[in-house]
C-alpha cells in the first residue's frame, strides 16, 4: 500500500530514525510528552470513574430507604382515600408500586439522651413495593410493626447513639402538644424498640425511625396518610414522571421526586466533577503542549532534511503535513495509551486499592467513618469519550505552530553551512 510520503516520513520521525538517535534528548522529550498525555488521560478517567462510583453507591443506598416519587396534599391534611390516589398514579406506565406513609418530625429520648428524628409511619405489607430495604427484610423486622402494639424500628446509628437495642423502650415526643391551663404540653408516648435497620447511608441510619402507619396517625393526630410513595421502573426518570403526575393530578395534590428532595447534594457532586474535569484537563493540556517544544527542536534538527525535501519539489504545505503527522501520532499514542491504562485501573480498582492498603498498612475508607469499605468505580462512556476527544484536539492544536515554522524554512539558508 502506497501511503502519502508526508505520512511515511512523519511516522519515521515519530519512531526516532537514525538522525534522532544521534540526538537522544529529542527522543526523550518526545517520550515524556506522550507519557504525560497518557498519565493525564488515565488520571481523568480514574478520578471521574471513582466519583461516579461514589455517586452511584450513595444514590443506591439512599433509594433503598426512600421512594422515587411522593404524592401528598398541599394543605398538609391526611389523604382520606390513598388507594384512589395510588390508582390515579398507576396510570403512568413507569409506576411500579405504591404505598401510604405518614411523615413527621419528632424527638426520641432515652434517659437523658435526646435526638431529633424523622418518623415515618408505614404499612409493612405495602412498603416492600416501594423500598428495597423493606423488600429485602429477611429478618422480618418490618413485619413486627403491628397496629396498636406501639413498636418502633430505629436506624442502626440512631440506636447506637441512644444506647438501645431490641426490646428496650424509648419515649417519643411529638410537636403537636396538648393545650392545658399551664400552656401547651408536648405529647409523649412510650414505644418499644422491635428492631433496627441499616441502609448504609448515615443520614437515614442516624435520623430515621419507622412505626406502623395507624400508630403514626394517632401520634400526630391526622385522619389519614399524609402521602403516597411511588416506585418507578427507572429512578432516573423520576423528574419527568413527577412532572406528568403534576399535570394529571387535581390542584390539591403536590408531587415531589427524589431528585428535587436531594437536589443540593447532587448539584454539589456535579460541580465537584466539573471542577475536577477542568483541573485534570489542564494537566493533559500541559502534557499536550510539551509537544510544541519537542516539535520545535525536531524542526531545528531537521532543517537540512527540510531543505532537501523543498529542493526535490515538496511544497510548504507538504512539509507542514509531515510534522503535523509526527505530533498527531504522538498525541494519538499517548491518548490511547492513557485510555487503556485508565480503564484497566478503573475496572480493577476493587483489587488494586486493597492491595495498596495491605502493602502500606493503611485503610483509605474506614467503614466506621464512610460506611463504604471498598473504593467504588463506575466508568461512564459519556465521561470517557469527551476526555479522549479533548486530548486528541489539544495534541493536534499543539502541532500547528512548529509545523508552520517548518514550512517557512528556506532551502538556501538551511543548506548554507551544511
Amino acid at each position: 500500500m502506497n501511503l502519502p510520503y508526508e505520512l511515511r516520513i512523519g511516522w519515521r520521525y515519530t519512531r526516532a530514525g537514525r538522525a534522532q538517535r544521534r540526538n537522544g534528548f529529542i527522543s526523550f522529550i518526545s517520550a515524556v510528552s506522550m507519557l504525560g498525555i497518557a498519565l493525564g488521560v488515565a488520571a481523568l478517567i480514574i478520578v471521574l470513574s471513582v466519583m461516579n462510583g461514589f455517586q452511584k453507591e450513595v444514590r443506591d443506598r439512599m433509594l433503598s430507604v426512600v421512594s422515587h416519587v411522593e404524592v401528598f396534599s398541599t394543605d398538609g391534611s391526611g389523604l382520606a382515600d390513598w388507594q384512589a390516589v395510588a390508582q390515579m398514579a398507576r396510570r403512568q406506565p413507569q409506576v411500579r408500586g405504591a404505598a401510604p406513609f405518614v411523615g413527621a418530625q419528632a424527638l426520641v429520648a432515652r434517659g437523658s439522651d435526646m435526638r431529633g428524628v424523622m418518623v415515618r409511619g408505614i404499612l409493612p405489607a405495602a412498603e416492600a413495593q416501594v423500598t428495597p430495604l423493606a423488600a429485602q427484610d429477611k429478618g422480618g423486622v418490618f413485619a413486627r410493626l403491628q397496629p396498636g402494639a406501639w413498636g418502633i424500628v430505629l436506624g442502626a446509628e440512631l440506636a447506637r447513639s441512644l444506647g438501645v437495642k431490641e426490646g428496650d423502650a424509648i419515649t417519643l415526643v411529638t410537636p403537636n402538644g396538648q393545650v392545658t391551663p399551664a400552656g401547651v404540653v408536648p405529647r409523649m408516648k412510650r414505644l418499644n424498640v422491635v428492631g433496627t435497620f441499616s441502609a448504609g447511608h448515615y443520614e437515614y441510619d442516624s435520623a430515621l425511625a419507622l412505626v406502623h402507619i395507624e400508630d403514626a396517625m394517632r401520634l400526630f393526630q391526622v385522619d389519614g396518610p399524609t402521602g403516597v410513595q411511588l416506585r418507578l421502573d427507572d429512578p432516573q426518570k423520576a423528574r419527568e414522571v413527577g412532572d406528568a403526575l403534576i399535570a394529571s393530578f387535581p390542584p390539591q395534590y403536590s408531587v415531589r421526586d427524589w431528585t428535587r428532595t436531594n437536589e443540593a447534594w447532587f448539584s454539589a457532586v456535579q460541580i465537584e466533577k466539573r471542577m475536577m474535569f477542568i483541573i485534570l484537563t489542564l494537566i493533559v493540556a500541559v502534557a499536550a503542549f510539551n509537544l510544541v517544544s519537542t516539535l520545535v527542536m525536531t524542526v531545528t534538527d531537521k532543517r537540512a532534511d527540510i531543505a532537501i525535501l523543498r529542493t526535490l519539489g515538496a511544497s510548504p504545505r507538504s512539509v507542514m503535513g509531515i510534522f503535523m503527522v509526527q505530533g498527531a501520532l504522538s498525541g494519538v499514542v499517548g491518548t490511547f495509551g492513557g485510555l487503556l491504562l485508565g480503564l484497566l485501573v478503573a475496572c480493577n480498582i476493587d483489587v488494586i486499592v486493597p492491595a495498596i492498603e495491605g502493602l502500606l498498612g493503611v485503610s483509605f475508607l474506614p467503614g466506621s467513618i464512610y460506611l463504604i469499605s471498598t473504593m467504588p468505580s463506575d466508568p461512564q462512556a459519556h465521561d470517557i469519550v469527551p476526555i479522549v476527544l479533548i486530548a486528541l484536539v489539544l495534541a493536534f492544536v499543539a502541532t500547528l505552530y512548529p509545523s508552520w515554522r517548518a514550512s517557512r524554512v528556506q532551502p538556501a539558508q538551511a543548506l548554507r553551512y551544511e
